[in-house]
């Protein structure tokens, strides 16, 4: 039997991951990647491991994304050399700057046929090194040497565990992994799973009361946003993006609230959890000189808007009493803020008259509740009340995702968004990264992903599922104003001539989504009234659907 280091070594590196907590790699084919793809098809088959395959490079790497994004662990992602490595690029900056533990796995060619004009050669260490917690070119296994211990180390890197030099932050590990021939062999393989290591839960930061505090929650916020702002007293300004979205102490409005010298301009302390985007208020307050800003770090890149911004692991606050005219006045002016998205109520007593002429008005009156289109207020609307905490919901970086936060009140339900640089690739691959992770046997819920057409058609390979793997719940659901209508509320749409504002940014388009639907084998619907768009969003078709929703420009 012929014996390849390289397949033993893939063993030893796949088993030692899923020793410490990795369940779930995604892969893409390739030729020098070959030994580790076989020794993850043999530990899938074992149960050992849950293997996702994929053709396409960047859409693996935004798969595993969001796999790492919902689990909260690690995930591999396999691929070749060459330019399938420079594919991974993009997830991987996301996951730098959103704290997303990912484990880039590339095989190389080894140091010898590289600089040498090899084929698919090219300078694959360090690639990823600005977006890494950690990065290794591997030695190249022989008889005697091989990947023992790299699993361990890569694992805890990612994670950000306390005592490698490391702060507590998770992101990316790179490991690339070169070899020489033979590529593979038949080798026995098996794996024990075992935990993934946890980080030292760090020793927060007690805040003073005293000054006029609010509690910034954006993206990847989570719950501990709220709970911080409950606990203070303090005004919750919380993106749709940032997981803390609900609560009692929830400002709505707050782009408004902030313009208000009365309110915005007293502020003295903001207290920021996750990553702040979607606002141009927000970003303005954390720049002032005058606010002290606390930001608890999320990713690998500091909050510092104002140049001296402190930088903290956790915040928790000093006994004593809230300041409840501070409060008091927030509450209020958000009170007034919120916006009633809901149908109106049927017109009971004009159904019920005697009087002919005034129930047929009701009559139309509740037919064109029935048939009104659908603008982009009332499509976030219908997604957030469709949406529940078994369900999961993705924000495209698209025009919706900034009415989502201006019209939305609060909800308590798992959101997910790409914006630790909040660009538009890779959207649908993250989302069916989430769905995958989030629903087994016997486990209720949607995976739900609003964005535009834009962002959907950026994205569009992820449609490819494989034939032998299981189908997500999940519902893309597209609003379609035929290009890049975000532009038209940027600084660009005042200063460009109209055609090239439409050729160069809006960019017009007019593809068929149906078709492409049924290219990839997905259930289509393409709605235009509130009563169909909520009749499919609470009725979905148990598998992959793209929900098509024609908007206005």
């Amino acid at each position: 039997m012929t014996s390849s280091p390289a397949s033993e070594a893939a063993g030893t590196l796949l088993g030692e991951l899923i020793a410490h907590g990795v369940q779930d790699l995604v892969l893409a084919p390739g030729s020098r990647s070959q030994a580790l793809a076989l020794a993850a098809t043999a530990l899938a088959r074992s149960g050992a491991l849950r293997v996702h395959v994929r053709v396409d490079e960047r859409v693996a790497g935004f798969t595993a994304l969001g796999l790492a994004r919902e689990s909260g662990l690690p995930v591999a992602v396999v691929c070749t050399s060459g330019t399938a490595a420079g594919n991974l690029l993009p997830a991987t900056m996301e996951a730098f700057h959103a704290g997303v533990p990912l484990l880039l796995l590339t095989a190389d060619r080894p140091p010898e046929l590289r600089g040498v004009g090899a084929n698919q050669a090219t300078v694959q260490p360090g690639l990823f090194a600005p977006f890494v917690r950690m990065h290794v070119d591997a030695v190249v296994p022989t008889g005697e040497a091989g990947w023992d211990g790299l699993g361990a180390a890569a694992v805890r890197a990612a994670l950000g565990v306390q005592g490698e030099g490391l702060d507590g932050v998770a992101g990316p590990v790179h490991l690339n992994l070169p070899t020489r021939e033979p590529l593979s062999a038949v080798v026995p393989i098996a794996a024990a799973a075992g935990p993934a290591p946890v980080p030292t839960a760090p020793q927060p930061v007690v805040l003073p009361r005293g000054a006029r505090t609010v509690v910034i929650a954006g993206a990847d916020a989570g719950p501990d946003a709220e709970e911080l702002s409950h606990a203070g007293g303090w005004p919750l300004i919380a993106e749709v993006v940032s997981g803390a979205r609900f609560g009692r102490l929830l400002v709505h409005g707050y782009r408004k609230l902030l313009r208000d010298e009365s309110l915005g301009g007293r502020i003295e302390r903001a207290v920021v959890f996750g990553h702040p985007t979607l606002s141009r208020e927000v970003a303005a307050l954390l720049a002032r000189d005058d606010v002290e800003v606390i930001a608890v770090r999320r990713g690998g890149e500091s909050l510092d808007l104002n140049g001296r911004t402190r930088a903290v692991p956790a915040a928790t606050v000093a006994d004593g009493d809230a300041d409840r005219v501070w409060l008091g006045a927030w509450m209020s002016a958000a009170q007034a803020a919120m916006v009633d998205l809901s149908a109106p109520a049927p017109d009971q007593h004009g159904l019920y008259s005697e009087d002919r002429a005034q129930r047929l008005s009701a009559v139309r009156a509740e037919l064109d509740a029935v048939r009104r289109r659908v603008d982009r207020e009332i499509l976030v609307d219908a997604v957030w009340r469709a949406t529940w905490p078994h369900d999961r919901l993705m924000f495209g970086s698209s025009r919706l995702v900034r009415v989502a936060d201006q019209v939305l009140g609060g909800k308590k339900v798992p959101v997910h968004a790409n914006r630790g640089l909040a660009g538009i690739d890779g959207t649908i691959a993250t989302a069916i990264g989430i769905a995958l992770a989030s629903q087994g046997d016997g486990v209720p819920g949607v995976t739900r992903v609003l964005l535009g057409d834009l962002a959907f058609l950026h994205d569009v390979g992820a449609l490819l599922l494989p034939a032998d793997e299981s189908r997500p719940r999940i519902q893309v659901i597209v609003g379609n104003d035929g290009g890049g209508t975000i532009f038209d509320g940027l600084e660009v749409a005042s200063s460009a001539p109209a055609a090239d504002l439409d050729r160069a940014f809006y960019t017009p388009q007019a593809v068929q989504l149906s078709e492409l639907a049924a290219a990839y084998g997905w259930e289509f619907a393409r709605i235009s009234t509130r009563s169909a768009l909520d009749q499919a969003l609470t009725s979905p078709v148990g598998g992959p659907q793209i929900i098509e929703v024609p908007l206005e420009r």
